[in-house]
């Protein structure tokens, strides 16, 4: 990615788990067992996080993630983190 998302250090959210390490802001998962798909597979865990950023992010962090999302989603299997 070109861009990074960032956000402040006060503003850290997460997908509830009970074996998570990090602590803050607490977001539901798209689906009750996004979580553990976001462990098994990066591409996922990414996909989601831009959503999430999508969904809760301030105004450029929102366009950042839209804009690294249909790049993502126009590459299809040919990307690669």
């Amino acid at each position: 990615m070109e861009d990074k998302i960032v956000s402040s250090d006060k503003e850290i959210y997460v997908w509830p788990y009970a074996k998570g390490k990090k602590r803050g802001s607490s977001l539901k998962p798209l689906y009750k067992t996004a979580t553990e798909a976001a462990l098994e597979d990066p591409r996922m865990y990414h996909y989601l996080a831009l959503i999430d950023a999508i969904h809760v992010g301030k105004v450029r962090e929102q366009a950042i993630a839209k804009v690294e999302l249909v790049k993502l989603i126009k590459l299809g299997n040919e990307y690669v983190l």
